[in-house]
């Protein structure tokens, strides 16, 4: 199928596909939750069986050493990272131990996320799994556990491409099976190309391409889905405080969409500039049905504004681009 017809799945129907690999660590114990409290930027402790959200791992310096889901099932904490930074952190969670109720265990080859993303999502998770009702009322980040052909699931709801978004957990061994079972209720398989489009149309940055370890997530702009403003003490809190507060939110550079005229293809990296002053760098890009080409990109301050003009350099030339909001809006 073509990257237009994927793209009308995913705004119309259903289909399977992740945004990025990601791996999972599974955090048991009855300190589990203020262990993770200490370390994270979101409220931990206030979640309750069945909930989850969305969150980072700062260092003392507030950049990101990695962002992530975190999910309570009632009996242990779901961790959900980047494939590549999975062993790493596990490594670092391990030194942060000093006697608490708190059991780390690697799920990398036990366990598997199968995403499915759409409006008609819920409806084909519910027809196919058993103990699922509901699900496309749910608020983001609720979770159950259900089963698939007799094999115990955890279903999350977390929305990413700007249209209902599901997780399905469970064996490896069932991957095939689920994801046979929903093509054949009608989901299909999208591409990368259309699924990244709708991301960065959503304005949904990744860890590792979007966000570094550089990246302090005021850049990134996803403070109000990771960072809790009122809970207690966490690492790099303090940075994070300082610019809030004394900086009055001002980041010296900060992610936002971009729209970029047709001409030369845009890669990854590419310089974005103000007449001769280099102002930014881009860090997805996509060629979108509806949009045409578009980017998420870091810029200086003096050009977050919506509709400001800027150019995307290329080894042949420069291209016309506008600075758009994120969410993009058609």
């Amino acid at each position: 199928m073509s990257i237009a017809d994927d793209y009308r799945a995913i705004r119309q129907h259903a289909v399977i596909g992740s945004i990025t690999a990601r791996q999972q660590i599974a955090v048991a114990g009855s300190d589990r939750a203020s262990y993770l409290q200490g370390l994270l930027t979101n409220d931990i402790q206030a979640l309750t069986p069945g909930m989850g959200c969305y969150a980072a791992w700062l260092t003392p310096q507030g950049r990101m050493m990695t962002d992530l889901e975190v999910l309570e099932s009632g009996d242990m904490i779901l961790l959900d990272v980047p494939d590549e930074r999975a062993d790493s952190i596990l490594e670092q969670l391990d030194r942060f131990l000093f006697g608490e109720d708190v059991r780390l265990a690697s799920m990398r080859g036990s366990l598997t996320g199968v995403w499915v993303h759409g409006p008609s999502a819920a409806t084909l998770l519910e027809r196919l799994l058993d103990g699922l009702e509901g699900i496309g009322l749910w608020p983001e980040y609720r979770l159950t556990k259900a089963s698939f052909q007799g094999a115990a699931a955890v279903v999350v709801r977390i929305d990413q491409l700007g249209v209902p978004g599901f997780c399905v957990y469970l064996e490896p061994s069932f991957e095939l099976s689920l994801t046979t079972a929903l093509r054949s209720a009608g989901a299909i398989v999208a591409g990368t190309d259309a699924i990244d489009a709708v991301r960065i149309e959503n304005g949904y940055p990744i860890f590792g391409v979007d966000m570094t370890s550089d990246t302090i997530p005021l850049e990134a702009g996803i403070e109000n889905r990771a960072i809790s403003f009122s809970k207690g003490c966490y690492v790099g809190q303090e940075v994070i405080i300082r610019v809030l507060h004394r900086g009055h939110g001002r980041v010296a550079k900060k992610l936002v969409g971009l729209r970029i005229e047709d001409g030369p293809a845009i890669g990854r990296g590419a310089k974005v500039l103000a007449g001769e002053r280099e102002v930014g760098s881009v860090t997805s890009v996509a060629q979108s049905p509806d949009l045409g080409t578009i980017a998420l990109a870091y810029v200086h301050r003096d050009f977050f504004e919506p509709g400001t003009g800027v150019q995307v350099q290329q080894a042949d030339g420069r291209v016309a681009a506008t600075v758009a909001s994120r969410p993009f809006t058609s």
